[in-house]
């Protein structure tokens, strides 16, 4: 998708941070040394997105830049660099679906199909209701729990074409299914479950640690 595709035609007449925004950029651009508030330019952007129904205006651009003293372009750069920005409307519900070799492996075409299906929409595209809008991204570093769907901010791990579609339809009910794994795994366990405890873990390792703190001498060779 070229940067002309990803900048929406039909723009505002001006834009202006809340309130409640502004004493937050004073908060963060704080952070940097003095000379260095260009180092702001991602939170600023999110502020922007979150304040202005989840994309980004150009005249927010223009904002961001003229408060970080940047030029107009670098923010553009740092803006249609990462597809976490939106510069122009998506639905309510933005779908990220990641596509990248462990979600493949693990099924992620299905949980593509299982969208395409329903929506009739391709990466880039918004559903013709309006409330679902889908982007092919790269690793969400989650790997462990393949394959990836992000909902706006939220994760949901495991899923296949079937579960894809329970999780559809609790969106189109505003109703959004439990965040995190399908399936009900607990972090990165594996997928049928614990397999070992680390209550006994810990207790078969005791003895060792305890005689390293009362004799480190003695017990070094044992540790190594």
């Amino acid at each position: 998708m070229s940067i002309e595709d990803r900048i929406a035609s039909d723009q505002p007449d001006s834009f202006a941070f809340s309130k409640d925004n502004e004493a937050e950029i004073k908060r963060i651009i704080a952070k940097y040394p003095k000379g260095r508030q260009a180092s702001a330019v991602m939170p600023l952007l999110d502020l922007a997105q979150r304040q202005h129904e989840n994309w980004i205006p150009m005249k927010a651009i223009e904002l961001i830049a003229a408060k970080l003293d940047m030029a107009e372009i670098r923010v553009l750069e740092v803006a249609t660099f990462y597809t976490m920005f939106n510069l122009k409307p998506v639905g309510k519900y933005f779908l990220q679906a990641c596509t990248t070799t462990p979600c493949w492996l693990r099924g992620s075409d299905e949980m593509m199909r299982a969208i395409k299906d329903r929506y009739q929409i391709s990466s880039g595209q918004t559903s013709a209701c309006g409330r679902f809008s889908l982007l092919e991204v790269e690793c969400l570093g989650a790997c462990v729990n393949a394959p990836i769907l992000q909902v706006n901010d939220d994760f949901y791990e495991d899923l296949d074409y079937q579960s894809t579609g329970a999780l559809l339809d609790s969106l189109e009910a505003d109703a959004p299914l439990a965040v995190g794994s399908v399936l009900g795994r607990s972090g990165s366990e594996a997928a049928a479950g614990a397999t070992t405890s680390g209550h006994w873990c810990w207790i078969s390792l005791m003895p060792i640690l305890t005689d390293h703190a009362q004799n480190p001498a003695r017990s070094s060779r044992s540790i190594r």
